[in-house]
């Protein structure tokens, strides 16, 4: 297709790009405006409007471009399209960017729609908590000094797990504020003895917060990002603290307790429908409390005692898998949520039934 062919009855017909606009069939310079030779003229002569072609709708009005500023395209590489009549139908486009609809895993779809992605730990650290458990509820019977060395490793991996769940990482400052409260609350409770248990583990939570609140002033952050540190580092150090409820429990307590937390964990684990998890969880944890409280002489307090914890540790199990968790998230807060945040429930039904 030749160039008159192409562009006969185009809207820059009669269009100088690198001089003045003038009206249809007037050429003639503006007043002082120096004439430069249009190396993209029309070399066929000036071409006609078909037929039914509105030009009036197509007169250029105002200045053009600057051409001193702006190179023009030559008129025969401008990609514009054919003018069309009024009211004439206009292709259908292409939708812009589609979104695949294959390959598409659960996480992608869950960001797609807004939604949290939630993904349970796993076996491995199921198995790990039920290690970390069984540590604990074998150390209770040998007295408070052998019952903090596992406590220790439980309160520093849950300091580590919390920072990253939230996203936080690294983050050295409120990882170590958040295990050096727990050390604090450890030796208060040691200091104390269990007796005093309670004030020994609430003197350092209050603490703590204010030194978190203290860390974050001393920060140069936005604001926001402040106060979102501000809360991950209470909460870090809040769960470390209250994990030394097993050091204030009875012995008993603590090794039903744990060792219920232990067998919830790994029943949870199963690859079973949610709800039947759940069910199949408690009623192993219970079990497990009532087969230790025959070895410990709660008898069976112990079952209660161990559903109580073990609720407390399928809520640990799942905020561990809330939003899109990773690996690293796994095998720190997926390990020691479940068991610090039964050390309370530990604590009080212990309480309750010693």
């Amino acid at each position: 297709m030749s160039d008159q062919q192409s562009y006969e009855g185009g809207p820059y017909s009669g269009y100088d790009p690198y001089g003045q606009r003038q009206a249809p069939g007037n050429w003639a310079p503006a007043q002082g405006q120096p004439q430069y030779p249009n190396p993209y003229a029309e070399p066929y002569g000036t071409p006609q409007a078909p037929s039914g072609y509105d030009q009036a709708a197509q007169q250029w009005q105002g200045q053009t471009w600057d051409t001193q500023n702006h190179a023009r395209m030559p008129v025969a590489e401008q990609p514009y399209p054919a003018p069309q009549a009024p009211g004439a139908p206009r292709p259908a486009q292409a939708p812009a960017d589609p979104v695949p609809a294959e390959g598409l895993t659960a996480a992608d779809r869950a960001r797609m729609e807004g939604r949290p992605q939630i993904v349970e730990p796993g076996i491995q650290p199921a198995a790990l908590t039920a290690l970390l458990g069984a540590l604990l509820a074998v150390a209770a019977p040998f007295g408070s000094y052998a019952l903090v060395v596992p406590l220790v490793l439980l309160q520093a991996v849950t300091a580590a797990g919390w920072f990253r769940l939230n996203g936080m990482w690294p983050a050295r400052q409120g990882i170590a504020l958040a295990f050096l409260g727990g050390l604090a609350a450890d030796a208060a409770v040691l200091a104390a003895g269990r007796a005093h248990a309670p004030a020994a583990i609430l003197g350092p939570l209050g603490i703590w917060v204010l030194l978190s609140l203290v860390l974050q002033l001393r920060s140069h952050a936005s604001p926001d990002e402040r106060m979102y540190g501000l809360m991950v580092t209470v909460v870090s150090s809040a769960l470390a603290i209250l994990a030394t409820g097993f050091l204030g429990a009875s012995a008993h307590a603590v090794s039903v307790g744990a060792a219920a937390v232990a067998v919830a964990v790994l029943a949870r684990a199963l690859p079973l429908p949610t709800p039947v998890s759940v069910v199949v969880a408690l009623l192993a944890a219970a079990g497990a409390g009532l087969a230790a409280g025959d070895l410990t002489g709660l008898g069976t307090q112990g079952a209660a005692l161990g559903a109580g914890a073990a609720v407390c540790a399928l809520i640990g199990h799942r905020v561990a898998s809330y939003d899109y968790p990773s690996r690293f998230v796994h095998l720190t807060a997926g390990v020691a949520l479940p068991l610090a945040a039964a050390a309370p429930a530990v604590w009080l039904l212990g309480r309750v039934f010693a």
